[in-house]
Formats: structure tokens, C-alpha cells, sequence
């Protein structure tokens, strides 16, 4: 098992949640950044930050 830096799991979680939507297109973004959080062992930022993103509010640059 390989360890990956915090930004690559961010990027997977956000790529994973973006693929769940198309086959669970009604799941809750709170169950999706949830499931995404445990899945991909992300931080609590990066957690916060999903949560943000989904609902609009993230500045992504």
C-alpha cells in the first residue's frame, strides 16, 4: 500500500463523488461527502471543503 499525498485522495473523492451522482443521481450531498470522507481517509478541511463545493460556496481556482 502506497501513501499518497492529502491532495491526490481530494481529487479521487471529488472525481468518485461526481461518478456516484450519475448512478445515484437522488443520494444527499451529506451522504456523499460522507461516504467520500471515510473512503478516501480525508481530513476534516478537506471534508469541510467537499461539503462547501456541493453546495456552491468553495472558491476553486
Amino acid at each position: 500500500m502506497s501513501v499518497q499525498p492529502k491532495k491526490e485522495d481530494l481529487k479521487k473523492a471529488v472525481k468518485w463523488i461526481g461518478e456516484t451522482r450519475k448512478y445515484e443521481p437522488d443520494k444527499p450531498n451529506h451522504k456523499l461527502v460522507e461516504e467520500a470522507a471515510v473512503k478516501f481517509n480525508l481530513s476534516p478541511m478537506d471534508t469541510e471543503f467537499l461539503y462547501r463545493c456541493l453546495r456552491g460556496e468553495a472558491d476553486i481556482d
